[in-house]
């Protein structure tokens, strides 16, 4: 397993997991303790590969004694690798025994040997968190990404021999894996480590001109962001040599999908993409035979059978309905590790309609264009930032702030590509929820996983809705707070305290003003 940055030594480091055989699974060093722990814990790592700490916003963060507290808390490791990144450690004084990552490298004469391994082999191990619970460790084969993939970047990104293909992600967000693959088309990777809008939002773009990017890969709201900071690269810059770029992680609106026409390039193919860590690939996405369409994603992928489905579990067009899958894929996962039984993969899945893959995003389908419009996460997963954030790492966080006794949380992706995640709390007798409290509770948040665990507005409430059999109703409050009607959006008679919603539907006021 690997707790690095998106630097070139993680490339390495997978490319020669990959050929003897072995398993991958990575995590960046944004990450808390408890968030890596959390995932490696499952798989029961032999081998750690580790930084020594990272640069962002050109501050350098040494994480030589969380690695040392990740490496104590995984009692299977039996060998620590250490990348010497920022060398601002001793680290003889910190660890017993570990090897250096470029000692691994010295032998230049040694042969280069490919292990053979079967079409259903594990290639890699990525999380994608659910509603309750640790994070689900979703298993891929090699032969089905291998496949996946080559269909993908080919068809679909359309990329050439001795191109530049980047995409701005970190090793804890399954795109990382989704770049490897580049290589496959004889493309180049080119790798970006740090902040995207450091020191302003122009970075990337100057950086696209720099390193003579041909396929820039990005995030929705990236792209909102620099729309908001008013930038106009394609006067700042030259990007003639850009032919596509790609979005994902979140909604592209059709603002968007404007403004890279009118201040990025005007001939360039812009292609907005949907899919997921489950996967490891789009479900939907570019065609580069097809007309662009503002708000719409193209296509669906080759090979994948994509629909809208309504309550009863039929197809729809031009309404909004559950995105599922209803044939299989070459890289669905093979199982969730250790989920012997394949319960989990079940209810993950396959629960809602019988047999069928029911993915969490409202979709809605243009019979006309068959273009699609992806509508946001239709079930409680967080997705903030393009990455999918399961929400009891959120309550376990705030868990941890005694003056709380409660806490739900849900993320609405709203009109015009824009994002509120609030946070409504329940305090303790004697507590009231002041500005202390509230800093006490992002701090913990940040501390314990990552920023982008941290909730846009922390909001204080009497109580909150629970079903009968205990269970808290985040994704009904999601649907009150977009909108929907209320008799849809949840079952008074499910709950234990229906008095608790009238709180949320009077909110849903708040909002619309």
């Amino acid at each position: 397993v690997a707790f690095l940055p998106n630097v070139p030594e993680a490339t390495i480091a997978f490319l020669a997991v990959n050929s003897i055989g072995a398993i991958w699974s990575s995590t960046s060093p944004d990450f808390g303790v408890d968030s890596v722990v959390d995932r490696f814990a499952q798989i029961e790592p032999k081998v750690l590969i580790a930084v020594d700490g990272y640069t962002y916003n050109s501050k350098r963060y040494d994480k030589t004694d969380m690695v040392k507290n990740i490496y104590d808390n995984l009692p299977s490791l039996e060998k620590l690798i250490l990348l010497d990144y920022i060398g601002e450690t001793e680290k003889n004084v910190v660890f017993e025994d570990y090897v250096d990552f470029y000692d691994c490298l010295k032998d230049k004469d040694a042969e280069l040997i490919f292990e053979e391994v079967e079409f259903e082999h594990p290639i890699w191990v990525l999380y994608s968190s659910g509603t309750t619970g640790l994070p689900k460790p979703i298993t891929h084969s090699v032969g089905g990404v291998l496949m996946e993939h080559y269909k993908y970047l080919a068809f679909h990104n359309d990329v050439h021999p001795g191109e530049r293909f980047f995409w701005y992600s970190t090793t804890g967000w399954m795109m990382w894996n989704f770049v490897q693959a580049s290589f496959l088309m004889g493309a180049t990777v080119v790798l970006y480590e740090g902040s995207p809008a450091y020191p302003d939002i122009n970075k990337l773009w100057a950086f696209t001109e720099k390193a003579q990017i041909n396929h820039f890969g990005t995030s929705a709201p990236f792209i909102v962001a620099c729309m908001k900071a008013g930038i106009n690269p394609k006067e700042d810059y030259d990007l003639s040599m850009l032919r596509s770029i790609s979005s994902t992680g979140a909604p592209l609106p059709p603002e968007g999908f404007d403004w890279i026409y009118d201040h990025v390039r005007q001939d360039v193919w812009l292609a907005s993409m949907s899919g997921g860590t489950d996967v490891c690939t789009a479900f939907v996405g570019g065609n580069p035979l097809w007309a662009v369409r503002e708000g719409e994603i193209q296509c669906r992928a080759l090979g994948a059978a994509v629909y809208a489905f309504d309550e009863a579990g039929k197809a729809i067009y031009d309404a909004v309905g559950e995105m599922v899958i209803t044939k299989p894929m070459p890289s669905m996962p093979i199982y969730f590790w250790n989920d012997k039984d394949f319960k989990r993969y079940r209810e993950s899945y396959f629960t809602y309609y019988p047999g069928v893959w029911r993915h969490g995003d409202w979709i809605k389908i243009n019979s006309v264009t068959k273009g699609l419009i992806i509508l946001g996460r239709s079930d409680a997963t967080l997705n903030r930032q393009g990455i999918r954030i399961g929400t009891a790492e959120i309550y376990r966080a705030v868990d941890m702030v005694k003056e709380v006794k409660d806490s739900l949380i849900v993320n609405l992706e709203l009109e015009g590509g824009r994002h509120y995640m609030p946070l409504f709390v329940v305090m303790n007798e004697g507590y009231e929820l002041n500005d202390d409290i509230i800093k006490k509770i992002k701090n913990t948040l940040r501390q314990e996983y990552t920023p982008r665990h941290v909730p846009d507005e922390i909001i204080l409430v009497n109580d909150l809705p629970y079903t009968i059999s205990g269970k808290k109703m985040e994704a009904p409050v999601k649907k009150i707070l977009l909108g929907f009607d209320i008799k849809k959006a949840i079952n008074i008679d499910s709950m234990r305290n229906p008095e608790s919603i009238d709180f949320f539907i009077e909110f849903k006021e708040r909002l619309k003003g």
